[in-house]
């Protein structure tokens, strides 16, 4: 009799999947304990999503740790004979740090590890097992892939510094071109070279497309040797019929102390951001077996029961958020005025969803501080937010255009008089807390902060503060309040940002609409 799986929960239905599709593919489970010793993770905290770590003390006095990874685990405890290579899959609990809530959830986890002496096929076992997990959600799905070997090899012809190689993958991650230029010039990098790293962005699309494009483009033998072995991971997938849902994103990248070769992430309509994640991670599998080699990736099951309904009808409606006030209104006037209005202008309306199905658009009218949360969470494709939110919230979407709109700076601002004295902890007023500990903490400032949610130029008046950290838009406020700039650190403009899921489902109407926008807001 055929077993109905239909009441399971989605994640506990796919689980029972994967385990038969692992099992299959020869691979074994690992089984592990919900604690480790905390030593294990404070000396390999680089190779950690996060370094906070849930510890105790156990009975007999050791430090342990809920488990925040997996794959540490298993490349430390796995048995694995030498000159083979070991298959696991695991089903685990990890305990990690929430950016929204605050506080640690536990997710939900399953996925697979190959760890040793890597064969000539393993990488295409494991990423044709990653599109066949993805496939078994039966949604509709991308797989994008890329290799670390390409763009390091490019850092490396640029002669980007090493100090400066983390900001500059921050900014290519987050296909932000304009904060990537300025990183550059202080980077001391020609404007060959920044070109060249601009360039990752537009080798996205199906594999042969890419591949083609960037051989020409590889300076040198790492380059040229990633392409190859991209080249050669494709083509074996499309011999299996499995490149349907698969791309490559050159601009994809991740840490290079953890990832050293191929790297991949899944997306799932109706989810807000990646649900699978891997690579090759030899750096790592080298900690523990001299000279091994790892690959493998995570799916998250936790997100298959957060999954909405994909959008219906032939249309692809873009969600827009856009800010409340006047920057929201002049972001609309410009987009109306290149096809992108609606017949029911949100100004003349109380209504907070506007939209125009003709032209695929919907307008979300939300506080400004909230644009870059809907849009992190996936309730709006894009949106339109002011730098200071952006950097403030850390909002983990694509930064895709500088508007130039409603520019003006974040400063540290006090008394006229005001001299520092670095003999004590310096008191410091503002409503962006994240943004002035990051500041003073780059150069190893102690700061006392105090949290305002307005009149912040109050405080340093009164005496609560020694100094303010705010937006400064022409100075009036402060020089009518004996106040002055101390330092400007931060410029702020509007930003256009979109999700990163979104980005991977919608890149067409995305890429249009953002090609209009720009053309306004430059002409």
């Amino acid at each position: 009799m055929e077993l109905n799986l239909d009441f399971l929960r989605p994640q506990e239905r796919l689980s029972l999947q994967l385990r038969q599709l692992y099992e299959r593919a020869g691979f074994r489970q690992y089984h592990m304990s919900r604690f480790e010793e905390y030593g294990l993770y404070q000396q390999n905290r680089r190779f950690l999503s996060d370094e906070q770590v849930l510890s105790f003390t156990d009975l007999d006095g050791r430090l342990m740790a809920l488990k925040p990874d997996v794959t540490l685990s298993i490349a430390k405890n796995a048995q694995v004979e030498q000159g083979s290579c070991g298959r696991f899959y695991y089903l685990e609990n990890v305990y990690r740090p929430s950016q929204e809530s605050h506080t640690f959830q536990e997710i939900s986890q399953m996925g697979l590890e190959c760890i040793g002496c890597l064969e000539e096929d393993t990488a295409a076992q494991v990423v044709s097992l990653a599109v066949s997990s993805l496939a078994l959600t039966e949604r509709d799905f991308v797989l994008e892939l890329s290799h670390m070997g390409f763009v390091s090899g490019l850092m490396d012809a640029v002669g980007a510094p090493e100090s400066s190689r983390l900001q500059l993958l921050r900014c290519i991650r987050d296909k932000n071109r304009h904060e990537l230029r300025r990183c550059a010039a202080e980077a001391g990098l020609s404007p060959q070279g920044t070109e060249a790293l601009c360039r990752l962005w537009v080798l996205n699309g199906p594999w042969e497309t890419v591949v083609d494009a960037a051989e020409p483009l590889a300076l040198n033998a790492a380059m040229g040797s990633a392409l190859a072995e991209l080249r050669a991971l494709c083509a074996a997938l499309e011999a299996q019929g499995q490149t349907g849902n698969l791309k490559l994103d050159l601009s994809l990248v991740n840490d290079m102390e953890y990832y050293n070769g191929l790297v991949f992430q899944g997306y799932l309509a109706g989810s807000p951001r990646a649900v699978l994640r891997g690579g090759q991670y030899d750096p790592l599998a080298e900690q523990f077996r001299p000279g091994a080699r790892a690959i493998g990736y995570g799916l998250y099951l936790s997100e298959l029961d957060r999954l909405s309904q994909p959008e219906s009808g032939k249309t692809v409606m873009l969600n827009v958020a856009l800010p409340k006030g006047r920057l929201g209104d002049k972001v609309y006037d410009l987009l109306a005025g290149v096809g992108y209005g609606c017949p029911e202008s949100y100004s003349d309306t109380r209504k907070l969803v506007v939209e125009n199905p003709a032209a695929g658009i919907r307008y979300f009218l939300v506080k400004p501080s909230d644009v870059a949360i809907y849009v992190e969470h996936g309730a709006a494709d894009i949106g339109i937010v002011g730098k200071d939110i952006l950097a403030e919230s850390g909002a983990d979407v694509y930064e895709l255009l500088d508007t130039g709109l409603g520019k003006c700076r974040m400063c540290v601002a006090g008394p006229k008089d005001f001299t520092e004295d670095q003999s004590r902890t310096l008191r410091v007023a503002t409503k962006f807390v994240n943004i002035a500990k990051r500041y003073y903490a780059a150069q190893g400032r102690d700061i006392d902060i105090i949290k305002l949610n307005g009149s912040i130029e109050l405080a340093p008046i009164l005496g609560l503060s020694d100094v303010i950290v705010d937006i400064v838009e022409t100075g009036t406020t402060l020089r009518e309040n004996d106040l002055k700039v101390l330092t400007e650190f931060m410029p702020i403009s509007a930003r256009f940002i979109a999700n990163r899921a979104s980005y991977q489902f919608k890149r067409p109407q995305i890429d249009k609409l953002l090609r209009r926008l720009t053309e306004v807001t430059e002409s």
